[in-house]
């Protein structure tokens, strides 16, 4: 049994039975080191070296909260709440009521979507954005599996087919390691070849939207934290400053290419603003820190589950072994390449570490087959992008879940993982298949 593909294995299935994400991943890295022959302590020691790798991700998100929380004193949230009920309608106004879904899911989209691009902090704009609604999302009974797979198509789609923000660096690695793999390839082929991947995204977004979740679904509208009860009135300059904040977050960021100094900078404007009181910071901080830490400590984890993977070898050898049942099939190897770049993705929770992992098999994997550079091009980027959806360890999961479950009723893996493993990996598969095979 190939170490990897059991390690994977065994961290999903644990994960299913609602075992801790964390609990999952150290229990099949431990199986995985051992079954390719590593060792318990070897194994042990690898893992607690690559926890490191995911540490300046891990504080960065802390912060991010923690300003999230602070900006909530704004009053900025309530503003937002306010004016979504006003989305709502009146009771029995059905027609309003679904056009008001329809405005609601698509200001989610846009704003998931420009994290990626526009205003790239990612899965930060969630705890800031999503809780607030979550009471208006009740009353509109809205399935909070669809806001999880709409959300997760913001983060995962732009960066797959624009080459700006987050999609730059994606694309930029994808162009260096095919280039040191033996295949040069320019910038401005990328966002072609990944057109009709990207489509596979789109159907599912489409088939989650109006068939799998287009029924109503209830919830218990519940207290969202120990401040909520004191929400922050909101005036003129309050929300003038949080803009500002939000501003000098975005900035200081964008200079820095560091999210720890941008959350701070938001956070020191708010304390010489007067907004955020000296002597009821440290709880407010602290609560914000909290609402994130969950992601945080599976990201440490999932870096120490992927330098055990790497340390197996298996990766490789998954690849030769499946090289070897390709023989002259190139139908075959396109779907047994998609597979593996699932399985990889899966197991380290990021499409942009799993690029260096493939390309350097893939490529020459790909000219024995006699594949173009584009249809090399399509199926590298997708067997990247492949499993970001799905993965119990990846912040496009991690992040909707820490928005839609401050109240505790949103599972990670059940109402998160499982609905867009199925409404993108397998959309992903089969467009990206086509891709190959046309390109």
């Amino acid at each position: 049994m190939n170490a990897v593909v059991l390690a994977v294995a065994i961290m999903l299935v644990l994960s299913l039975l609602r075992i801790h994400v964390v609990v999952a991943l150290l229990v099949g890295a431990l199986t995985g080191g051992f079954i390719a022959g590593m060792g318990i302590t070897d194994t042990i020691t690898v893992f607690t070296e690559g926890l490191g790798s995911n540490a300046v991700i891990a504080l960065s998100y802390a912060l991010l909260g923690s300003f999230a929380v602070a900006l909530s004193r704004t009053g900025l949230p309530v503003l937002m709440v306010n004016k979504a009920i006003l989305l709502v309608g009146k009771e029995g106004e059905s027609r309003k009521k679904s056009l008001s879904k329809v405005l609601i899911l698509f200001v989610i989209l846009m704003i998931s979507s420009f994290s990626q691009n526009l205003i790239p902090v990612h899965i930060a704009i969630i705890p800031i954005f999503i809780p607030p609604l979550l009471h208006v999302l009740n009353e509109l009974q809205l399935d909070r599996r669809l806001v999880a797979t709409v959300i997760t198509f913001g983060l995962i789609t732009p960066y797959m087919w624009f080459p700006v923000g987050f999609g730059g660096i994606f694309h930029e690695i994808l162009q260096t390691n095919m280039k040191d793999s033996g295949l040069t390839i320019k910038l401005d082929q990328i966002p072609t070849a990944m057109t009709i991947p990207s489509f596979g995204m789109i159907a599912g977004l489409l088939i989650a939207v109006f068939i799998t979740y287009r029924k109503p679904r209830s919830y218990e509208t519940k207290a969202i934290s120990a401040s909520d009860s004191e929400k922050a009135a909101y005036t003129k300059r309050s929300i003038i400053i949080a803009v500002l904040a939000i501003a000098a977050t975005l900035f200081v960021q964008l200079k820095t290419d560091s999210m720890i100094f941008g959350a701070l900078s938001g956070i020191v404007l708010l304390y010489f603003s007067g907004q955020l009181k000296l002597k009821s910071s440290d709880a407010i901080l602290t609560e914000g820190m909290k609402m994130m830490s969950y992601i945080g400590f599976v990201m440490i984890a999932a870096a120490g589950f992927a330098e055990v993977m790497r340390e197996t070898g298996d990766v490789e050898k998954l690849v030769k072994d499946s090289a070897a049942l390709i023989g002259n099939s190139t139908s075959l190897g396109v779907l047994l390449m998609l597979v593996i770049g699932l399985l990889v993705t899966m197991g380290i929770g990021s499409s942009f570490s799993t690029i260096p992992i493939i390309t350097t098999i893939f490529v020459p994997l790909c000219a024995e087959l006699g594949l173009s550079v584009m249809a090399t091009i399509a199926l590298i980027g997708t067997s990247a992008a492949l499993g970001d959806a799905g993965s119990p360890a990846s912040d496009s999961t991690l992040g909707p879940t820490s928005g839609l479950n401050v109240d505790n009723q949103h599972n990670h893996i059940w109402d998160t993982c499982v609905p867009t493993f199925m409404h993108y990996n397998l959309p992903l598969i089969v467009f990206g298949y086509i891709a190959v095979m046309v390109l």
